[in-house]
């Protein structure tokens, strides 16, 4: 392929992108494949020769987009959203186009230069304490890692080399096997399933302590299982924190937890994947106070802040932690500019030794959306989201199940859990909308979510009208019989019993 066909290719491209995103409420929002469709219209080998690029595309939409679940779908309200924007599309095609690994600061000056201005900005946007920043006095600093699971996965290895390196100099007599062996970790029951994973890869045991009645971790359990582990002659090394849990979007109480592992020195992590975009408006800070107890936290940008996946801002009070933990140099790595403290080798904080140039997606997002579009955006789904509670609180036959939390509603049908869960199988059936299920206080609930590239009102209300009417029917096919006729046929069957009695007697 020649300069000139990779213009005609990408023009397509864009217009492809363009015109499925500026229609995308005219498609399912789930497929309609079962798995192993794509291996009946695929060849088992690759093509020997090259083949056209237009007849690349027409497959694109006649072998690829069957497959598609449409995530950018206003009328997707599964997980959480995770918005793309025209600007962020065009940020990481240019990002392709100059195909950097950023591994060291000589590797491409910009790409490191870049995201340490950019993680002040994001800082200073969502008010971050100013130990975190690169800008700092201290050792604080920001990185970009993928997502949320790697960002806690750096935590819990960051937290574990740390605590082994203090253990072995206060108690010589222990072995760094026996110290490994001791190590355990803390978090909620509610929060996401990635931070079991990072314990699992870590290979440190996490400790799933139950939330109170509102999904929150709260001070009291956690030093209770701290102290018990301790007792047991085990080492806490972590607690992950998590602001926006994945079942109902509950908060930790921070200003409880933070005391309590100051106390016993053990590393505070925050994960607030989704609500931490939140903590760019003003009034929203409050749900997510004492965020200063904190060693680190992080947030996606692919969820809240208009930058598509895979893009998970991560700060420390103490970068020097992550570079202690990570640190494995090569003679072929090292560079005459190496220790500078506004050209970090970012390759040191984070697992793999590649990275992308993802800081120049979020460059272009933030100079041409705009700070108060950003928070308008916010601002306007947690809008939506009151519209549909609404919806929900104005028909008895759902309930809240868990206080609107961000741009969350949890809902059910009342009485027995077999009813949400048949309504949501026949919504997921149809393919109009989204959702899917999660438990609160023993209750099986639906999550609706408002989400997409740019939701309206009147996608909640197509929303909503799709969910009332599958219960309508679901309702009216699982009624039993009217009040009176259950009565008839009780007193019906009372006097057959007398009178069968009556003759019976009788006979004797």
């Amino acid at each position: 392929m020649d300069v000139n066909q990779f213009r005609e290719f990408a023009r397509s491209a864009v217009d492809f992108v363009a015109d499925y995103l500026e229609n995308i409420r005219d498609r399912p929002v789930l497929p309609s494949v079962e798995p192993g469709y794509l291996h009946k219209l695929l060849p088992e080998v690759v093509p020997e020769q090259p083949e056209q690029w237009q007849d690349v595309m027409k497959d694109i939409e006649r072998v690829i987009m069957p497959g598609i679940t449409n995530w950018q779908s206003p009328n997707f309200h599964a997980y959480y959203p995770t918005a793309t924007s025209f600007p962020s599309i065009v940020g990481e095609m240019i990002t392709s186009g100059l195909g950097i690994i950023g591994f060291s600061w000589i590797c491409s000056p910009a790409c490191t230069e870049l995201e340490v201005v950019l993680m002040d900005w994001l800082g200073k946007f969502l008010d971050l304490p100013p130990s975190f920043l690169n800008c700092s006095e201290g050792p604080g600093g920001g990185v970009i890692q993928g997502s949320a699971s790697e960002a806690i996965l750096v935590a819990v290895l960051a937290a574990r080399e740390q605590t082994v390196r203090r253990m072995k100099l206060d108690h010589p007599e222990m072995t760094e096997s026996e110290i490994r062996g001791k190590l355990v970790s803390y978090s909620s029951d509610q929060s996401n399933s990635c931070v079991e994973k990072a314990g699992l890869l870590a290979a440190v045991p996490i400790r799933l302590i139950k939330a109170d009645e509102n999904g929150s971790l709260r001070g009291e359990t956690l030093e209770a299982a701290i102290l018990a582990d301790i007792q047991s002659g085990l080492i806490p090394i972590i607690c992950i924190a998590t602001f926006g849990t994945t079942g109902t979007c509950a908060f930790d109480k921070m200003d409880e937890l933070g005391p309590i592992c100051k106390k016993y020195n053990i590393w505070l992590h925050i994960d607030a994947a989704y609500a931490g975009a939140a903590l760019c408006c003003p009034e929203l800070r409050s749900s997510m106070n004492g965020i200063d107890w904190a060693d680190s936290f992080n947030f996606n940008l692919h969820k809240w802040m208009m930058v598509n996946f895979d893009c998970c801002a991560m700060w420390l009070k103490n970068a020097d932690t992550l570079v202690e933990a990570f640190s494995v140099d090569r003679i072929y790595l090292s560079h005459q500019f190496q220790g500078e403290s506004k050209a970090p080798d970012y390759r040191h904080w984070q697992i793999p030794l590649g990275r992308r140039f993802r800081a120049l997606k979020v460059w272009i997002v933030l100079r041409t959306i705009g700070a108060e579009n950003i928070r308008n955006n916010i601002r306007k789904q947690i809008k939506l989201a009151e519209m549909f509670e609404n919806y929900v609180r104005a028909d008895d036959r759902f309930e809240i199940v868990s206080a609107r939390s961000m741009g969350l509603v949890c809902f059910r049908l009342k009485g027995d859990c077999s009813l949400t869960r048949q309504l949501l199988e026949k919504i997921t059936e149809r393919k109009k909308i989204y959702m899917i299920q999660a438990t609160c206080n023993g209750k099986l609930m639906m999550r609706f979510v408002v989400a997409g590239l740019d939701p309206k009102e009147s996608d909640v209300v197509f929303a909503w009208n799709e969910i009332a009417g599958e219960s309508r029917k679901l309702l009216e096919s699982t009624k039993i019989a009217p009040a009176e006729d259950v009565l008839t046929k009780l007193t019906n069957n009372f006097a057959t019993t007398l009178t069968t009695a009556f003759h019976e007697e009788k006979l004797k």
